[in-house]
C-alpha cells in the first residue's frame, strides 16, 4: 500500500494503528492524517525508539493493514499493486 492509499483510507486504517501503537492519542492521529513521516517521528516521540525502528515499524503495519484491506475487498484488482508506504 502506497502513502496515497493510506491517506485516502486514514478514516478506515488509524482504528489499526491506534490499537498496535496504544500510546498515540487522538491528536496524534489528527496530525498523522496518513502521512508515513508524521507517523515515524510520533512513534519516535511516544515510544523513545530510533528512526530507524519506527520506519520499520510502520512498514510492517502498513504491509499487514493492506493485507487487512485485501481481504475486506476480496475481488476485482485486490492486491495488485503493493507498493511501499
Amino acid at each position: 500500500m502506497n502513502s496515497d492509499q493510506i491517506e485516502g483510507k486514514w478514516k478506515q486504517l488509524k482504528g489499526s494503528v491506534k490499537q498496535r501503537w496504544g500510546k498515540l492519542t487522538d491528536d496524534d492521529l489528527t496530525a498523522i492524517s496518513g502521512k508515513k513521516d508524521q507517523l515515524v517521528g510520533r512513534l519516535q516521540e511516544r515510544y523513545g525508539i530510533t528512526k530507524e525502528q519506527a520506519q520499520r515499524e510502520a512498514e510492517e503495519w502498513a504491509k499487514a493493514a493492506n493485507a487487512d484491506l485485501d481481504a475486506s475487498t476480496a475481488g476485482a484488482g485486490a492486491g495488485t499493486n503493493r507498493s511501499k508506504f
